[in-house]
């Protein structure tokens, strides 16, 4: 795999010893934080997304890049062939014990998943059933220094279990294979007044007490809050230590505490932000008189902030550009399901070779298992990939793509009559298939040059160069998110059912840069 350096200008550093929220301005959802040593690292979801488990490391909690994933695969393997987009991976705790490095996830299908590493990149082993069950989301192990003794924690989702608003705790073996118990309701949030969909715990031990960060309210509303005991299993006080305020940072919470070397507290938590998903925001954090945290602002959320006082690092942010040297692509892409072997073909230049896989599915993308995504950026950007159909194939296709409930695309597709036209396609939410967005234009050398703009509110502005300068095309189009999931950035190739291979496509010099 490689690797291409962002443009700082993606950076939250400000470059004057203050950083500006959120700290990762994209689809990092549910992200859990730790320090080992000097070293940060973050995980986040990936749900359908293949590789899964994403990591990110940062010396500052500022200024983050990718440095790999945990979970080459989704298993069981037959049942991610096809996209999944709320299912898979959901809301993965990061912790370190007996000098490993461990993920512990829901999958709401399935249940309870641990991976474990002896470095953050790797060898991860593969993924193992610590406790099965349907609706079993969001665990978090602790392994309690003081008494030796190891636990989780984890929430349920209604959709699978119908059980919700509450946490529930086991005891845990130690080499975290397996519970101990049945488990015990440990805080019934339907006991606790205005308190409703209670999730995503990490637990902590501080102070002489049991600690359980975890939000509530809905994604979009909601509030982050604090709950401690002198025991594992209860009882639990509770306080809301972060909410909205007179901010435009909604529903702020979800994430994970952490502490540097030198004894500052720093949290960091999600913002949902429509089809940009859920954004990364860093929050100072300290104590009060009664042992409580204070998250942000006195507990509203900070945009602007004097950074961790740590050594001063240079901007940084996870990578987007890809010249796919010998047609390797970077950590930064991700398939939409289990990939296949020749999907992506190795060669001795630059540039993505992507086979024009066959499918029944060629008319509606959302139901394609290969199509290369990346995040789409939280702010103003320019998309921008150079394209050349390589296929003879009548009806095969490929092209650049915002992907969604709704999608839209601009690429070349090979005519019944072997020319290459550009096209620009698109389909809503409720549509079962693709139509034209504007009219092809004739792209007689098979190339093109594709261009997407994207302004606040996720308008994206359609372009394209096939030899005779940029031209706009169709209506401006309205990203929309998945279903838990942001908006992503697309490349496919593809090509209607039939017999024999149906040749490629090459994309060359990926690039995404702000815009005003």
């Amino acid at each position: 795999m490689t690797t291409s350096v962002s443009a700082p200008a993606f950076s939250a550093d400000r470059g004057d010893g203050t950083y500006r929220n959120p700290v990762l301005d994209a689809d990092w959802s549910d992200p859990d934080v730790l320090r080992v040593a000097d070293d940060f690292y973050l995980t986040a979801s990936s749900f359908g997304r293949v590789p899964g488990l994403p990591l990110l490391h940062s010396r500052d909690l500022v200024n983050w890049t990718l440095v790999g994933h945990a979970l080459e695969l989704l298993e069981p393997a037959s049942e991610f062939r096809a996209p999944r987009h709320d299912c898979g991976v959901w809301a993965p705790s990061l912790r370190h014990f007996d000098d490993r490095f461990w993920i512990f996830w829901g999958d709401p299908d399935q249940g309870v998943f641990q991976v474990n590493a002896p470095e953050i990149r790797g060898p991860w082993t593969r993924p193992h059933l610590v406790k099965e069950g349907k609706g079993l989301i969001d665990p978090c192990p602790l392994w309690d220094e003081e008494t030796g003794e190891a636990y989780l924690v984890h929430a349920w989702a209604r959709s699978r279990s119908g059980i919700k608003n509450r946490l529930t705790g086991h005891r845990m073996r130690p080499d975290g294979t397996g519970l101990l118990d049945e488990g015990k309701v440990i805080v019934d949030a339907d006991r606790l007044p205005g308190w409703f969909t209670l999730e995503g715990p990490k637990l902590y031990r501080h102070d002489g007490w049991f600690w359980i960060l975890a939000p509530a309210g809905g994604v979009e509303t909601g509030w982050q809050g604090a709950f401690r005991s002198r025991d594992f299993f209860g009882p639990y006080e509770e306080r809301v230590v972060l909410e909205q305020h007179d901010t435009d940072v909604n529903g702020p919470h979800q994430g994970g505490w952490v502490r540097t070397a030198a004894g500052e507290d720093w949290f960091l938590h999600f913002q949902q932000r429509g089809a940009y998903g859920r954004v990364v925001h860093l929050q100072p954090m300290r104590w009060d008189a009664d042992g409580w945290p204070v998250l942000g602002d006195e507990g509203a959320p900070a945009a602007v902030h004097p950074k961790p006082a740590l050594p001063a690092q240079p901007p940084a942010a996870p990578a987007t550009d890809d010249d796919f040297p010998g047609g390797r692509f970077g950590r930064q892409w991700q398939w939409t399901a289990n990939p296949e072997d020749g999907w992506a073909t190795q060669h001795s230049g630059d540039g993505l070779r992507l086979t024009c896989v066959r499918s029944v599915h060629a008319h509606d993308l959302r139901k394609l298992a290969n199509v290369l995504t990346q995040r789409l950026p939280g702010t103003p950007s320019v998309t921008e990939v150079e394209l050349r159909l390589d296929s003879e194939e009548p009806g095969a296709r490929a092209g650049l793509a915002v992907l969604g409930d709704a999608f839209c695309w601009i690429g070349l597709q090979r005519d019944a009559d072997g020319g290459v036209h550009l096209v620009h396609r698109f389909a809503e939410t409720v549509a079962e298939r693709e139509r034209d967005a504007a009219p092809p234009c004739p792209a007689p050398d098979g190339r093109a040059r594709l261009r997407i703009e994207t302004r606040a509110g996720a308008r994206c502005h359609f372009s394209y160069d096939v030899g005779e300068g940029r031209q706009s095309s169709g209506q401006v189009f309205a990203a929309t998110p998945w279903r838990w999931v942001g908006a992503l950035l697309g490349l496919f190739a593809v090509a209607p059912t039939g017999g024999g291979h149906a040749g490629a496509a090459t994309f060359t010099t990926f690039r995404i840069t702000p815009s005003s």
